[in-house]
């Protein structure tokens, strides 16, 4: 992704520092954030500083790399330090699976290693792995992904295709080039005619802050409407795709993305819109069926319920919206169950929302 013509990855690692770019703070500025510590990184990943399914992966793996480098030469001490930040980093985001699945495979390659140094180096080694397979895999999603848009165009006589997103699924929440978008830039950098809508997402407005900023920045037409506003448009024909990502997706096709993606189902279902989630395979939870008995969902602050977050007079300030004794509830993420999702775009290719449809993803891999 670029920004003012420098290209960019949301996270990557310098040394032994973690860097990141800080997702709060946008749209209204662009800054830099030094993860020195493993703890630090942890932090980052816990106060979503740095959010979004792949890339709260890629830093969880640096984040672990960091902790290899950090800890004590002597073996005893190194194993308690590991296992440490093992639990830390783990308990950062609980729904994320991208999360475990990073740190699980560090782990599991570095524990192979006969010696101290050796772990070390296959830590560091197998962090950044983790980052480019999760480059490419968003990359491959927009390949595979762009074939639904084409189709969609031509029916249209190469009229707009307007597709609906929800959050922030973009080159934020990965590496690079996004999932639930990396088929709307392939879209735009083949000259198909695009117009997006954009969730604002509430409580922490991460479509209206950053898949604006981010289609803003690659030129892609969009709109910033209010969540409610969906089913309204897909009952007048207004949208054409619903394209959104998620942070945990069952073996069977269960969708646990961010809070009012289920409703943005049941509308699709209802007006007959194809309902399509991307993601890399490093998203699927191979273990878990039932993902509405099974999938842990991460209750936040009430504050971000309570408060919200904007520009006045040039400086970036919180205000009280709700009245102040009022109690809160944050429920960040809700699940979609698979007989409401058209499709799953994979690296791989498109397969269906079923545990049949993913096997052959399983035999692909």
């Amino acid at each position: 992704m670029l920004v003012n013509g420098k290209h960019y990855r949301t996270v990557w690692m310098e040394g032994s520092s973690v860097k990141t770019i800080n997702q709060p703070v946008l749209p209204h500025r662009f800054e830099i954030v030094e993860m020195k510590t493993h703890e630090d990184t942890a932090k980052a990943i816990k106060t979503m500083v740095v959010r979004g399914a792949g890339a709260i992966g890629a830093t969880a793996g640096y984040g672990m790399a960091q902790a290899f480098l950090e800890a004590p030469d002597q073996e005893h001490g190194f194993n308690d330090y590991i296992q440490t930040a093992n639990e830390t980093m783990k308990n950062t985001r609980p729904t994320a699976q991208n999360l475990f699945y990073a740190i699980d495979r560090i782990m599991t390659v570095a524990n192979k290693q006969p010696s101290i140094e050796e772990k070390r180096k296959a830590a560091v080694s197998e962090a950044q792995k983790i980052a480019d397979e999760d480059a490419e895999a968003c990359k491959m999603i927009g390949e595979h992904g762009l074939k639904i848009i084409e189709k969609l165009s031509q029916e249209k006589n190469c009229e707009t295709v307007n597709i609906l997103t929800h959050c922030n699924a973009g080159w934020l929440a990965f590496v690079d080039h996004g999932s639930a978008t990396s088929p709307i830039y392939a879209a735009m950098d083949k000259g198909i005619k695009v117009h997006v809508w954009v969730d604002e997402t509430r409580p922490r407005n991460q479509g209206a802050r950053l898949t604006a900023w981010e289609l803003g920045s690659h030129g892609v037409p969009h709109t910033i409407i209010a969540d409610n506003a969906g089913g309204h448009l897909m009952q007048h024909g207004m949208v054409d795709l619903v394209i959104v990502g998620t942070d945990r997706t069952t073996s069977t096709g269960d969708v646990a993305n961010k809070i009012g993606t289920y409703l943005k189902a049941l509308a699709a279902k209802d007006n007959n819109v194809p309902f399509y989630v991307a993601l890399p395979s490093s998203t699927f939870d191979w273990k878990t069926k039932d993902g509405l008995k099974e999938i842990t969902i991460e209750q936040r602050g009430s504050e971000e319920v309570k408060y919200i977050q904007g520009l006045c007079d040039g400086q970036i300030k919180k205000i009280l919206i709700t009245p102040e004794n009022s109690p809160a509830a944050n429920f960040a993420f809700d699940v979609t169950p698979a007989r409401l999702v058209t499709g799953l775009i994979t690296e791989k290719g498109i397969v269906e929302a079923s545990e049949n449809g993913i096997s052959e993803l399983i035999e692909k891999r």
